[in-house]
């Protein structure tokens, strides 16, 4: 297949590459200073054996072969190479496992330290930042830390170590050959950091590239139903063809001049090494040094001029684990603006389930032109149903999202039991809430982990009593392993009404004073809305009950109903009331039952 167009990708502006942000990690890995000890013990000894096996190749060929030694003088040397052999095996084996230790350890502790602050923020906070791109930067950010600290980092020491030692036995070798090899070691290793910043480059924009495969992937194949029921496969095709063909581009220039490097690193390496050797033949001619020094001089330099070459790839690497941990100081120093106060108002008890809105408005920050509610009041008694019915962009939504204090108003008052929100911990408010949302949210675990979810050290006895005032019970005992059966990504194992079913389950073991329905009989067929309404019904009892209603037939019964409209109350009643008065809900409801009818 022909070689396709490339085009360059855009991406958002990283943060800056500092090495000072380093630091951040730093700050997790030093909480564990024996491991950091034990691991440069380890690092030193490492670099110490290296370099000694130059000694003892100096000392077999002067000592041995050059002095014409019996057998048992030249095994001895030999015996005592092996010697230093194990020991670089044992010590790299203990820096290996220590450093590994260390950088687990260390991406452990901050991919922890970033969810929990996460989960400190409110939900307006993931809708300005993408919750797809977050999850990058807790594996892919966290991968780059975790591969600096486990390995880069502690390489990079190895390399530096053994090539300063090793550049002090040169000299003691001889200082002449020696200043020849620190003249050309830059000329060596100038051109491979040029050339290595450049592929650093082209791998980057590989990487984007293979990041933009896995999105459209995971884009694709999650709205799979979509693709097919629309018959785009062959447009989808096309999207991941162009987005492969790009990758492999990018690919293309980034191992082409990978190969130009490594011809160039392998003609520079070997041939300073063969100059230096070459005059050093002349030093061994003369007799200023030994044999055994030549060959000490040969091993050694091949060493220094690999750890300094080495040396060369680890400042890019170091740059890319600066760029991913500010990414990752970002989300851990993240505050949110909605927080318990420094002394928070206790709510009092018992629960009463009064809820209050007093002249509120309300903007999104994503939408400040449009205002979700134009000075609000509503006052809803303990124990009262009360039914928010209107348009769509009505603001019933809204009530939702400030009442449990997901956001705040721009002015007006809201009260819980008589407390103003500011004034209270946001977790004592939520707490004395339950909620059945209209699209229920089933995590991708067991039957008795979503159930549980809304009292999570609730007993298989309490759960069963809830599934079976939920309805669900019937379904819940039919499934493979009960309780305990997997219900899939999203629950898709379980049909719409079962997941509602579940969702007022948990709602019920949550046995909060206050309940927020929104509209949990929406797309059902009839048999399951008549068991999630039987289900609803049980719920409401003797609770404070807020109802968002899309289908008016679902509130007939309410004692109260509102009609928002433009994030205002345009009227309020029962439904017979309203149905006479003429007003919005008459025309909403005349086409929803003319429909029906």
């Amino acid at each position: 297949m022909a070689e396709q167009p490339t085009a360059e990708t855009t991406s958002p502006a990283p943060p800056p590459r500092k090495l000072s942000n380093l630091l951040i990690i730093w700050g997790f890995t030093r909480r564990y200073p024996l491991q950091l000890v034990v691991a440069t013990l380890a690092l030193t000894v490492s670099s110490l054996a290296t370099l000694s096996i130059s000694v003892m190749s100096q000392l077999i060929v002067d000592k041995g072969f050059a002095a014409r030694a019996d057998h048992g003088q030249i095994a001895f040397y030999f015996e005592l190479m092996l010697g230093v052999v194990v020991v670089l095996g044992f010590a790299t084996a203990v820096r290996f496992f220590f450093v590994s230790w260390i950088g687990e350890r260390t991406v452990a502790d901050m991919r922890i330290a970033v969810q929990r602050n996460l989960l400190r923020l409110p939900p307006k906070w993931f809708e300005e930042n993408r919750p797809s791109e977050i999850a990058s930067r807790l594996t892919s950010d966290t991968a780059i830390v975790e591969q600096i600290v486990g390995s880069t980092v502690s390489i990079a020491l190895r390399n530096f170590v053994t090539g300063i030692l090793g550049v002090a036995y040169l000299f003691i070798l001889s200082p002449k050959i020696a200043a020849y090899l620190i003249i050309g070691i830059p000329v060596t290793v100038l051109p491979i950091m040029w050339l290595g910043g450049r592929v650093r480059q082209l791998s980057r924009k590989s990487q984007d590239s293979i990041a933009t495969i896995g999105s459209l992937i995971s884009e694709t194949l999650g709205a799979i139903r979509i693709v097919q029921a629309f018959g785009q496969e062959q447009r989808e095709s096309e999207r991941f063809e162009d987005a492969v063909w790009r990758t492999f581009a990018a690919g293309k220039r980034r191992f082409a001049l990978r190969a130009v490097m490594t011809a160039l690193v392998m003609w520079l390496l070997f041939t300073a090494i063969t100059l230096i050797v070459w005059s050093a033949v002349g030093e061994v001619a003369t007799g200023r040094i030994s044999p055994g020094s030549l060959l000490a001089f040969i091993v050694t330099s091949t060493i220094v001029t690999g750890s300094f070459g080495a040396l060369t790839e680890v400042y890019g690497d170091l740059l890319r684990a600066s760029g991913a941990a500010a990414r990752m100081a970002e989300l851990l120093h993240e505050q949110p603006d909605i927080a318990a106060p420094a002394n928070p108002v206790a709510l009092p008890q018992p629960p009463q389930g009064a809820l209050a809105f007093d002249k509120v408005s309300f903007r999104y920050p994503t939408r400040p032109e449009v205002s979700a509610l134009q000075d609000f009041t509503l006052f809803v008694n303990p124990g009262e149903t009360v039914a928010v019915v209107g348009p769509s962009g009505a603001g019933k939504s809204t009530l939702f999202q400030l009442v449990q204090r997901f956001y705040d108003p721009e002015s007006g008052e809201i009260r819980v039991d008589g407390v103003p929100l500011p004034a209270a911990d946001p977790a004592e408010i939520r707490a004395r809430m339950a909620m059945v949302p209209q699209e229920t949210v089933i995590f991708a675990a067991s039957a008795r982990d979503n159930l549980r979810y809304g009292e999570w050290n609730a007993s298989d006895e309490a759960i069963w009593a809830a599934a079976d005032a939920a309805n669900a019970s019937e379904f819940l005992r039919e499934l493979p392993q009960g309780l305990d059966t997997f219900l899939g990504e999203a629950g898709a194992r379980l049909s719409g009404g079962q997941r509602q079913r579940i969702a007022i389950a948990r709602a019920l073991l949550r046995d909060a004073p206050i309940l927020l329905l929104d509209e949990a009989t929406s797309a059902l067929d009839a048999e399951s809305e008549r068991l999630v309404q039987d289900a609803l019904d049980r719920l409401m009892e003797n609770r404070t009950t807020l109802v968002i209603a899309h289908r008016l037939a679902t509130v007939r019964a309410a004692g109260r109903i509102i009609v928002m409209d433009e994030g205002r109350i345009v009227d309020t009643g029962t439904h017979a009331e309203l149905v006479s008065r003429g007003g919005l809900y008459a025309r909403l409801a005349a086409l929803q039952f003319n429909d029906a009818a």
